[in-house]
């Protein structure tokens, strides 16, 4: 039942209407879809970046390593920060600190300007994603918390396919520096969306970062997050450096980079919302698909993607393996900890963005040390590993949404936990 306090904001808002709710959700995705492309961004210009900075292309992935380990941390701390602020401020304010960020990492004079901007931006990441995640059940009706929660998780998979080739395009037509203004501009654009459509979200009870260490007991919650880490980690270490490969190794121009890197983001959109169509049906199945589809792609790229049509073909191959992690990880770890969703989705969101620095961090050695083609076998590697943990690791039971029997363990929380606006 609801409690008095008011801290239950599903229950004190029981005349809530879909058309109230559902722009607020399109609203948070926004706000996803526009992190998530800031932090992308220096993949598609890494060459440029590192022209005009004067530092080597494996240098220049720690743009990306950097941000990814700042959001990672950030997630599971910034809720606890903020402390009792309304959510909604916390959400407008993480969005414009992204838009400052952008900004300066746009007028960067030199390198270190520029990994102070991104460390900025990985703290606006982590915070708007991890907060963004359980927002679903104070926007809109208990029956409709699902396909609201997908629409704001789907801004983090369309940003990881979509954000990419829009800054190449952008980096083409206009320059690197004026890629990241767009951004700037997007994110205060999504920040003044979300002071109009978001309601007051005043702040409940914070999860106590000891509850959510605690599911690491859950030998489920453990498997999922290997996967996690393994295929995010394999997939950075070499999309981080996908320009230079496509260069290098499969020969294409600086003018066909951006059609074949919208190529691979339509396919990774297509794959993201073909996977979650049927991870419901089965979870691992659908890992045991995506994990080898992902390892062939780059490993064939050396042999059979030496030119334009068949660097095209894998990156297709590719997209539609990768479009479908996000979503079929998070299920995963939905399932193996269904009475502890934010706790594991703050893990899910902090080892997601580790797995993004250290794939970028281990594809700038491999680079460096051994060559462009060597992050393509670097990552097949991993993403062979995901698939043998998958098989063997322990498989969460239930249906997305439903319950399971031996649920993980739940974090410490206060009231915590929102009723449905029919009590």
């Amino acid at each position: 039942m609801a409690k008095s306090d008011g801290l239950s904001v599903s229950a004190a808002a029981p005349g809530r209407s879909a058309r109230t709710g559902w722009p607020a959700v399109v609203a948070v995705a926004a706000g996803t879809f526009t992190v998530v492309t800031s932090e992308m961004l220096p993949v598609g210009l890494l060459t440029p970046v590192s022209g005009s900075l004067d530092v080597s292309e494996g240098t220049a992935g720690l743009t990306l390593t950097v941000t990814g380990l700042v959001a990672a941390f950030s997630a599971p701390l910034v809720t606890s920060a903020v402390g009792r602020i309304d959510r909604r401020l916390v959400l407008c304010a993480l969005m414009a600190l992204l838009a400052a960020a952008n900004v300066l990492a746009a007028w960067s004079p030199e390198f270190a300007v520029m990994m102070v901007a991104r460390v900025l931006i990985g703290v606006g990441m982590g915070g708007v994603w991890s907060l963004a995640g359980g927002l679903a059940p104070r926007l809109v009706r208990a029956g409709s918390v699902g396909p609201a929660t997908s629409m704001i998780f789907s801004g983090i998979a369309v940003a990881s396919v979509l954000g990419v080739p829009a800054g190449a395009y952008i980096g083409e037509l206009a320059g690197w520096r004026e890629a990241f203004l767009a951004v700037a501009g997007l994110a205060l654009l999504v920040t003044a969306v979300m002071a109009v459509l978001l309601p007051p979200l005043p702040a409940e009870e914070a999860v106590a970062l000891g509850g959510v260490l605690r599911l690491f007991r859950d030998a489920r919650v453990v498997t999922g997050l290997a996967v996690v880490a393994l295929l995010v980690t394999g997939h950075f270490a070499a999309y981080t450096y996908v320009r230079p490969v496509l260069e290098q190794v499969s020969g294409v121009r600086d003018s066909m980079i951006g059609p074949l890197l919208l190529v691979y983001g339509v396919a990774g959109v297509v794959g993201n919302f073909a996977v979650g169509s049927r991870v419901g049906r089965s979870v691992r199945g659908v890992l045991l698909v995506i994990s080898p589809a992902l390892a062939v792609s780059v490993l064939l790229v050396p042999l059979l993607g030496l030119s334009v049509a068949g660097a095209a073909i894998l990156l297709v191959v590719w997209g539609l393996a990768y479009g479908g992690v996000s979503v079929s990880t998070q299920t995963w770890l939905t399932l193996a900890a269904p009475r502890a969703r934010e706790g594991v989705t703050s893990l899910f969101v902090g080892v997601f963005n580790a797995a993004i620095a250290f794939g970028a961090f281990l594809g700038g050695m491999a680079v460096d040390g051994l060559g462009t083609a060597s992050v393509l076998w670097l990552a097949g590697v991993l993403a062979l590993g995901a698939l043998l943990v998958t098989a063997l690791g322990r498989v969460p039971s239930g249906s997305p949404g439903g319950s399971q029997a031996e649920p993980a363990p739940e974090p410490d929380r206060g009231e915590g936990r929102s009723v449905p606006s029919s009590c």
